[in-house]
């Protein structure tokens, strides 16, 4: 009894730790494309004139969770089959919610560009991060969950 308690208790924690690094690794990827997008929207100067160091700061905290939470999700989502309308549904899910939200938060605009642009870099680094993902399964760096 006491020996299949703790054959659990290993197993839950091996199943822990294949969730941190599931999701270390789609927020390293999820990070790294946001950084990029921030990059390129200050080379374009279509940045916020009034951007600071601690918002930017801010954007990537938010980004590094957001891809975090995604890697852990994932890991369950995809489990041991390769089903692409899961993989794709939840870049999908993840990456609506993310790009939708600032839609209830500013004042209706005629100018629809920034949602529709932010909305779409989203989904791009929900999509990265997915890739990173598939990627560590493929290499086994990362255990789908059985």
């Amino acid at each position: 009894m006491v020996a299949l308690w703790l054959e659990e208790l290993e197993n839950l924690q091996l199943e822990r730790i294949e969730s941190l690094k599931a999701g270390l690794l789609a927020s390293s990827a999820f990070c790294g494309a946001d950084a990029a997008i921030l990059s390129l929207h200050y080379w374009l100067d279509i940045a916020a004139p009034t951007e600071t160091i601690a918002s930017l700061g801010v954007k990537l905290a938010i980004a590094a969770v957001s891809g975090f939470l995604f890697g852990i999700t994932y890991r369950y989502i995809v489990r041991s089959d390769n089903n692409s309308h899961l993989q794709e549904g939840a870049v999908l899910a993840f990456g609506l919610v993310r790009g939708l939200a600032p839609v209830n938060q500013a004042p209706f605009e005629a100018n629809y560009w920034p949602w529709f642009l932010f909305g779409v870099e989203s989904l791009f680094c929900f999509f990265l991060a997915r890739l990173a993902m598939d990627w560590a399964f493929r290499h086994q760096w990362v255990k789908r969950m059985d």
